[in-house]
């Protein structure tokens, strides 16, 4: 087998910068010629990003002064162009990328493989050896079960930035190869509850203690995503996660093969921001055939966007230009008139239960009057999820999307709640 000649690529992100910070400068001591790049974005609504580069003896700190102040811009402006100068390098042999507590990392490895830099993406110098998700015991499970917003702890990644610390920290525990986990729960109770969280959002990831961890690559599973991007029509469960309940936390997979009325699942959404830790998934509206819409919730955060055509729909995408999986999961479900169209939602819940989410979004499902009314009158119900709206700062024009990929969950429209 030829040897990958790329420079292996770590992420670290984690809503908690010190315990962060720390795993990077061990992972940097562990292995010499490992560079350290960490943008702080804390003056972002200035325009300013301050950039730290650790490499051997030099530690240096630049400051940028973006045309935008947003994540798209550090990433395009200066973190991707700099990945590859760091690759030109011959004493660099790792680089560690240590993201502000704002950034998830799956945008950034969408950007790393889809967004041109000169005449090629990055990905063709770095491979991601592993994406790491530090946890702090003593507040995560309290922030990715809450409301409170970024701007309400300082930690927006732009002026426009509506997200709350829970669709953050879901986001970088979920995507993670690895978990590092720092400091004590408030008590036993907090500290089983985070366990059964994590053991159903992130089933394959090994867990270590920040205080021993001295290298994290060596203890990918085989498998991990290392950086994969979600097929929005892929399967919504990852490993095995446990499916019977374990302190109040329990998984809930929701399918119908019936639309929902876009008025009543309107109505009916909050349910998913109420007691719930994560909801994703992609639903079929009654009065938007073609598009199926994605949905992800964590903790009181909603993001909606669309996910691209139904094989099914007019202008859907040829087999031959999607997944297996994709092909094989619409098999399995194909309907002779709607084709892939269905109901597809995974719910962890930690204070409802699966039996009243169920109901909630049942009671939204079409009626059987409703469904025999047919596709005519459904495209004249008043519609709530017709309005997108779009990042200050789009790339599209630089971004290539693959074939049969319209759109990730990394670009994503959303409409935040």
């Amino acid at each position: 087998m030829t040897e990958d000649p790329r420079i292996p690529l770590t992420l670290i992100g984690g809503l908690a910068a010190g315990p962060s910070a720390a795993l990077a400068d061990r992972l940097r001591a562990g292995e010499p010629g490992t560079a350290v790049v960490h943008h702080n974005l804390r003056r972002i609504h200035e325009g300013v990003v301050t950039r730290r580069l650790q490499l051997g003896a030099r530690d240096q700190l630049t400051v940028l002064e973006l045309a935008h102040g947003c994540v798209s811009c550090t990433l395009r402006q200066d973190l991707l162009p700099l990945l590859r100068q760091l690759t030109r390098l011959p004493e660099v042999r790792r680089i560690v990328v240590r993201l502000d507590e704002a950034m998830e990392p799956e945008p950034v490895c969408w950007a790393l493989e889809h967004t041109l830099v000169g005449d090629h993406p990055v990905i063709e110098d770095v491979r991601v050896d592993a994406v790491v998700a530090v946890l702090d015991r003593a507040s995560w499970l309290a922030d990715v079960t809450g409301d409170d917003t970024l701007a309400e702890r300082a930690l927006q990644a732009s002026p426009e930035d509506e997200r709350t610390l829970a669709q953050v920290g879901i986001a970088q525990a979920e995507f993670a190869d690895v978990l590092v986990l720092d400091g004590d729960a408030p008590d036993a109770w907090s500290a089983a509850k985070t366990a059964a969280v994590l053991d159903r959002l992130a089933p394959t990831a090994p867990r270590l203690e920040l205080a021993t961890t001295t290298e994290v690559a060596d203890v990918v599973p085989a498998g991990a995503r290392r950086g994969e991007v979600t097929d929005m029509h892929g399967t919504l469960l990852r490993g095995e996660p446990p499916l019977v309940e374990d302190c109040g936390i329990a998984l809930l997979t929701y399918t119908r093969t019936r639309p929902f009325h876009p008025e009543r699942l309107h109505d009916a959404i909050d349910v998913l921001l109420d007691g719930v830790v994560r909801t994703r998934g992609r639903v079929w509206v009654a009065s938007q055939p073609e598009m199926a819409l994605w949905v992800e919730s964590a903790g009181g955060g909603l993001g909606i966007g669309h996910a691209g055509h139904w094989l099914a729909a007019d202008e859907g995408p040829e087999w031959t230009d999607v997944s297996p999986e994709r092909r094989t999961l619409a098999s399995l479900r194909w309907d002779p008139e709607f084709g892939d169209r269905a109901q597809e939602l995974v719910v962890l819940t930690h204070q409802a239960t699966p039996e009243e989410v169920s109901a909630a979004l049942d009671a939204a499902l079409l009626t059987d009057e409703e469904l025999a009314a047919g596709p005519e009158a459904w495209a004249r119900y008043p519609d709530p999820f017709g309005e997108w709206h779009e990042e200050p700062c789009d790339d599209s024009d630089n971004a290539e999307k693959a074939p049969g990929h319209e759109v990730s969950a990394a670009d994503r429209k959303d409409e935040q709640r």
